[in-house]
């Protein structure tokens, strides 16, 4: 069985995370045509480049010569327009393809994360938090995204120019080169040791990055729990102390970014120095002309550009394979819940259920939270769950919901083992209301219509009268069409829980589970809720978890649980005889008078 292995941080070592690079190899071949023609065009405007300083040499050996007319400087100044233009033409052309294939690179990864994270269980967000995800799908892509951007070209264009000029250098005079480029092995040298350093400070960054948003997400997800508790002051100062730290592991990369430009400017320089002072001499003796020289200069000048680059190309080479490393983590995330593969499809329409020797823990506890427990559901049954709390009512239902692995026990829905069939099988066939109502920062029409998402007007308005929470929905000012805020913040916790069970009954599936999801209304609505609801429950199967009596007095059977156990079954009446807990709950509720009955059935 396959586990999630839960947070990411990425390699620690260098050479893991340059390994991570594998990750882009499918990129790299899927464009590999716009990769040819990019680096051909670079190519290109890296020749023009290095032709201009030729026409330059023969210009001025021209005029030192005595040989130049205006007639031939106007030519040579005409060719290098020309060229110039070439290089423009050319250089659209690379940046349009390499710096396009970086972004298509970056949507590329940025879709396979959603989708992978899409597929990710409980258990991967139960130990991650939404900070790190976005940290991830943030400033970590955008590393990523340069890296494969201008990084390569940058490396490309630094090792070709080089190379080139290095060429052209020689064909001028080899000792002269010789000397020229004496300097670059310390550059080499200090580029890798500054860089290596690079890669562990990085990667805190994007660490503490994480960590601010997550505050920053947690915050504003809570801001009337923080206003309600005057914490305002309190949030902004930690919020500050993060900055700080973020601040802080900025500055310690930049003390190593600063200095790679500075080194590698130095040693340039220093080979400039070299050449006016070996160099000079030698035009003096005759050794080399004047033109000669220029060019020489002129070529070291494009040399100066890959000795320099180097530093920043090292640079975003490491942000990159950090950040990819980190990727990586995440993309080896494995969820705790599998399906067999090829695991077939099955249509689900009785909703009958039946649970034998069902086992479930929690990863890192050992006390299991639910533990043998038997269970048998016929379809169309109208079942009750009971219990206190921690009893495993809301672990029956992320099991049967298939939101957790069922590795303790066997499963089955219309006689299917649910380790035998696909997990969206046994999904498509239940209508969930979860205790922790979700809501999205959209309309109330869409959150209810989240589901099935081409439904009319008139579905969504009959489910909501249905729910209980129509008329409250008309009253607001732009009525379905309201924009409800993060986590629905603009309304109550019994209006997010009506609208919950609205969007659960638009799914008309073979099953429907509500957990606790009345607790948040007064008894009245609740028995409204329940009249209105009838109609939906006929034929299907009911599953319902409440700490009030009143949504079970009318059911089936009801199961009072205990320690992940079902200690006691059987309808209302029987459990109010028999059962102390039962019965206690019941006196409590109803002030020892006589229960009514919700009327489940209608």
């Amino acid at each position: 069985m396959r586990k999630s292995s839960g947070a990411f941080s990425g390699d620690s070592s260098e050479n893991g995370a340059w390994r991570s690079t594998r990750l882009l190899k499918p990129y790299f071949k899927r464009y590999w045509f716009w990769l040819a023609g990019g680096f051909g065009s670079l190519v290109l405007v890296d020749l023009f480049q290095l032709y201009i300083p030729r026409i330059i040499k023969y210009a001025v050996d021209a005029l030192q010569k005595g040989h130049a007319t205006p007639h031939l400087m106007l030519t040579y100044g005409l060719t290098i327009v020309f060229i110039a233009l070439g290089i423009a033409g050319f250089r659209f052309i690379w940046r349009n393809l390499l710096l396009g294939f970086s972004r298509r690179v970056e949507t590329h990864l940025r879709n396979r994360m959603f989708s992978h994270l899409l597929g990710l269980d409980k258990d991967f967000f139960q130990k991650t938090s939404a900070g790190e995800v976005m940290a991830l799908a943030t400033n970590d892509l955008a590393a990523v995204q340069l890296a494969t951007g201008m990084g390569i070209v940058a490396f490309f264009d630094a090792v070709f120019m080089g190379l080139a000029a290095f060429g052209f250098m020689l064909y001028i005079d080899p000792r002269l080169t010789l000397i020229a480029v004496a300097p670059m092995p310390l550059l080499a040298f200090l580029t890798r040791a500054l860089s290596a350093r690079l890669h562990g400070r990085f990667k805190k960054v994007q660490e503490q990055f994480s960590v601010l948003t997550e505050f920053v997400r947690q915050t504003i997800s809570s801001i009337r729990l923080v206003k309600a508790y005057n914490q305002e002051e309190h949030q902004a100062s930690r919020f500050a102390r993060m900055g700080e730290t973020y601040v802080r592991n900025n500055v310690r990369v930049a003390v190593i970014y600063g200095a790679l430009f500075p080194v590698s400017g130095f040693i340039a320089n220093s080979s400039m120095l070299l050449v006016l002072i070996f160099g000079g001499r030698m035009t003096i003796r005759g050794t080399i002309t004047a033109g000669d020289f220029v060019a020489f200069i002129s070529y070291l000048f494009l040399m100066t550009w890959p000795m320099m680059a180097m530093g920043w190309v090292a640079d975003l080479f490491q942000r990159g394979v950090t950040s990819l490393s980190r990727i990586e983590s995440l993309m080896n995330v494995k969820p705790s819940l599998y399906e067999e593969e090829n695991a077939p499809f099955v249509l689900i329409e009785r909703g009958e259920i039946r649970a034998k020797n069902l086992s479930f823990s929690y990863p890192g506890r050992d006390e299991p939270v639910i533990d043998g427990l038997d269970l048998e559901i016929a379809g169309g049954m109208i079942l009750g769950i009971v219990g206190r709390t921690g009893a495993g009512k809301t672990t029956l239902c992320n099991l049967l919901a298939r939101l957790f692995p069922v590795d303790g026990g066997r499963l089955f829905f219309d006689g299917f083992d649910v380790n035998s069939v696909s997990i969206d099988s046994v999904r498509s066939a239940i209508a969930y209301v979860p205790q922790d109502v979700m809501l999205f920062s959209d309309t109330i029409a869409s959150n209810i219509a989240f589901g099935v998402p081409e439904a009319t007007p008139e579905m969504i308005e009959t489910v909501a009268r249905a729910a209980a929470i129509h008329d409250e929905i008309a009253a607001m000012p732009e009525s379905y069409e309201t924009k409800i805020g993060e986590k629905g913040v603009k309304l109550s916790g019994g209006q997010r829980q009506r609208i919950a069970i609205a969007r659960a009954l638009l799914l008309e599936r073979p099953v429907i589970m509500i957990d606790d999801g009345l607790s948040a209304v007064d008894m009245e609505t609740e028995h409204a809720i329940i009249r209105s609801i009838a109609s939906y429950l006929k034929g299907r199967t009911c599953v319902i978890v409440s700490h009030r009596i009143a949504p079970l007095a009318d059911a089936d059977r009801i199961v009072v649980m205990e320690n992940g156990r079902i200690v006691d079954q059987g309808t209302h009446a029987e459990l109010i005889e028999r059962n102390t807990f039962y019965s206690s709950i019941y006196e409590h509720q109803t002030g020892n008078h006589e229960l009514r009955p919700g009327n489940i059935r209608g």
